[in-house]
């Protein structure tokens, strides 16, 4: 399933249970410009693989609840996998899981 190194990222980033609002906060205030660099799977049952990627660069604002696109407003909890520079930032496991083996 996984590679070995990618296992690794995997469980370390499940490790560290931050939350992906966390995750994104971080990334756009405490390493300026990495949140344009980043990768999000989100939950989205209109396509037919069951979520959709997006750029970091295409979130405007992030708010308490929710995160911000020039087309949408999307709440956190859809956020199923974050990663930056090929390292998995945040995983929700079992989701995560389930989308994989369905695609």
């Amino acid at each position: 399933m996984c590679r070995e190194g990618e296992r690794d990222r995997i469980t370390i980033a499940v490790s560290m249970r931050r939350t992906a609002r966390e995750v994104l906060n971080e990334l756009r205030w405490r390493q300026p410009g990495r949140l344009s660099d980043a990768v999000l799977w989100y939950v989205d049952r209109a396509h037919p693989e069951g979520h959709r990627q997006i750029s970091g660069s295409e979130i405007v604002d992030l708010e308490r609840r929710y995160f911000t696109t020039a087309e949408a407003r999307l709440p956190y909890y859809k956020i199923v996998r974050i990663e930056c520079g090929g390292e998995v930032l945040f995983i929700r496991p079992a989701v995560h899981q389930r989308l994989s083996r369905d695609s």
